[in-house]
């Protein structure tokens, strides 16, 4: 059965997250890609751990095994202009070009946007950067966690008495490899209705501060009233029913629950019924921001929990209608009925680690699949383009590699 993106080529230059994610989509729903990495070690993403069996090598990254999946890898020296000759030549047959150089490195190369649209009118560029093309913040180099912090998001997150703390990692990297591969579709489908390409100029610190996570509430809120996103406790609730993570006899459990007026479903929850109209409990004064009585309760409900597991807590508190889900670890998630219902797990093979265990599609199309792969060897692919897409001979990509050109 045909892929949905059968047919789309695309020249990935780009490195370590955002910009392979953009691509790693493009390519499991069904693009070519071919991924230009420079010779002497690739890119810097195969570097990074956690490495399979903690052994550091460029062909084991978790990272990179993950975010390159589906793609061709051919190895490019773009310093040399033998290595640009051959750049422009694929040039002249893809649709897409992605990068993640800083703002420059393109046309200190002789390929920057004017000379890829003269090759081919129909190119779409699609660049990922810090901060953007232009602007007095465009030559700064940026961390994760500046991101988030400029971003606008560190600012609500950690304890109100201390300083903010930026969570979960490269979320934001994800976030805006997916907004580049939606914006790059939607240039793709303007070039084919108009036959003209464009340049794409993604800012990831623009993507951050536009994104959904906690900041555009806050944006709206503040043009309203001008009042700042605060730092609250997570465990902080109003009344005595539990909010937010406790203790169970193997794990973590997260409850819940937004309506003030659940204390029956926490009793019958705890297996406590006599509770439910008990005035000592109930009475506003002590079922209100009384923290005496509420210091009572979460001990009922901690005793409770620390004699069941995650899944016997979720599943009573589910029953009886309480918000609770487990906190999953990796394992757990491996585990996890859902997603082995739904196929989500996909085992793909690869000649360094073997077969192991990947995330699957992210969606689900119904007429046109998404495929699971391995990411590419380093180079694995550089004499097959040539030759197959250029017309090389073996000899040629030969003598081309004892130049250090690939």
């Amino acid at each position: 059965m045909a892929t949905a993106l059968d047919g789309l080529k695309v020249l990935d230059l780009s490195q370590y997250v955002a910009g392979p994610y953009c691509t790693k989509l493009l390519a499991d729903y069904g693009a070519e890609v071919i991924k230009i990495e420079p010779p002497d070690g690739g890119d810097p993403a195969r570097r990074v751990g956690p490495f399979f069996r903690d052994q550091p090598d460029l062909e084991t990254s978790g990272l990179f095994l993950h975010l390159n999946t589906n793609k061709k890898s051919v190895t490019l020296n773009l310093e040399t202009a033998a290595a640009r000759k051959v750049f422009l030549a694929l040039v002249e047959h893809a649709d897409v070009v992605v990068e993640s150089f800083a703002p420059g490195v393109m046309a200190s190369y002789g390929l920057d946007y004017p000379t890829l649209e003269a090759t081919n009118a129909s190119l779409v560029v699609t660049s990922v950067t810090n901060f953007g093309q232009t602007g007095p913040y465009r030559d700064y180099k940026m961390s994760e966690i500046t991101m988030y912090a400029m971003g606008g998001i560190m600012h609500s997150t950690g304890l109100p008495e201390r300083e903010p703390i930026k969570l979960a990692l490269t979320a934001e990297q994800f976030y805006a490899g997916k907004a580049a591969a939606a914006a790059t579709m939607g240039a793709v489908i303007g070039a084919r209705l108009h036959g003209q390409g464009q340049h794409l100029d993604l800012s990831l610190m623009e993507i951050m501060a536009g994104s959904q996570d906690r900041t555009a509430v806050a944006h709206t809120t503040y043009q309203y009233n001008g009042n700042q996103p605060q730092r609250r406790r997570p465990e902080a609730s109003a009344n005595l029913q539990p909010h937010g993570v406790y203790p169970t006899a193997d794990g973590y459990v997260q409850l819940f629950s937004v309506q003030p007026n659940l204390w029956d479903r926490v009793c019958r929850m705890i297996d406590r019924p006599d509770l439910i109209n008990d005035p000592h409990f109930t009475a506003p004064e002590s079922y209100f921001g009384n923290p005496d009585v509420k210091a009572e309760a979460d001990e009922l409900i901690l005793e409770w929990l620390l004699q069941r597991t995650m899944k016997e807590a979720t599943e009573k508190a589910q029953s009886v209608g309480y918000p609770c889900t487990p906190v999953n670890n990796v394992e757990d998630l491996f585990k996890d009925p859902q997603f082995l219902a739904r196929g989500f797990w996909v085992e793909v093979d690869h000649p360094a680690t073997g077969p192991l265990q990947y995330p699957g599609a992210p969606f689900i199309m119904s007429e046109t699949p998404w495929r699971a792969g391995r990411a590419p060897l380093l180079g694995e692919h550089t004499q097959a383009v040539l030759c197959d897409h250029l017309g090389y001979a073996a000899e040629d990509v030969a003598r081309l590699r004892e130049q250090g050109v690939v």
